[in-house]
């Protein structure tokens, strides 16, 4: 079972924050200052927050951007993982994923489904990793939010969590770039 390992310090991880909405300002993005609040409340730096709209291009252009800033540790974004035509986050992303998690969006629909049942079949939570950055592509709701921190993202950024955890990989996402493969130019 998993538990916090009182023989490690906390190393807190820089997290960029980004909020894919066609209706949403700073000032009424609950999604996204529900991640900002628990990233804080974890011990966690955040390295930026942005708004975009639900617009392939942008996204994508942003999350690279970030990507490329070896200030910044982790992506999540918040909006956009529906099935509307305007949602399109996973359509952006998942292209110039170097490697997909999949165990991710399993994880996230099994913590979802205790709480809203078979609604949670209509998100397309994802993620990966794009130039040895984690990337996380949640739901838009403040709920939604909270379970994959709270489930997931949590424990799974916090070095002290055994039996594993991403932090203590984070120096060897890069291994492949390391060897001539190149950063990510989609």
């Amino acid at each position: 079972m998993s538990r916090i390992s009182e023989d490690r310090d906390f190393i807190p991880v820089a997290i960029a924050v980004l909020t894919v909405s066609d209706t949403r300002s700073l000032a009424d993005d609950k999604s996204g200052q529900t991640l900002v609040d628990r990233i804080a409340d974890a011990g966690h730096a955040l390295a930026d927050r942005a708004i975009v709209t639900d617009d392939v291009d942008k996204i994508r252009e942003k999350v690279l951007e970030w990507s490329r800033d070896d200030a910044i540790d982790v992506v999540i974004t918040t909006g956009g993982t529906g099935f509307t035509g305007r949602d399109v986050t996973p359509d952006a992303l998942e292209p110039i994923f170097e490697k997909r998690m999949d165990g991710f969006s399993e994880v996230f629909h099994r913590i979802s489904y205790d709480k809203i049942g078979t609604s949670t079949i209509q998100s397309r939570a994802t993620g990966g990793v794009v130039n040895a950055t984690f990337v996380f592509v949640l739901p838009g709701s403040p709920g939604a939010c909270k379970d994959a921190w709270d489930g997931i993202l949590k424990p799974q950024l916090d070095y002290r969590h055994k039996p594993c955890n991403f932090v203590e990989i984070m120096p060897r996402l890069d291994e492949h770039l390391r060897r001539g493969a190149g950063k990510t130019e989609a």
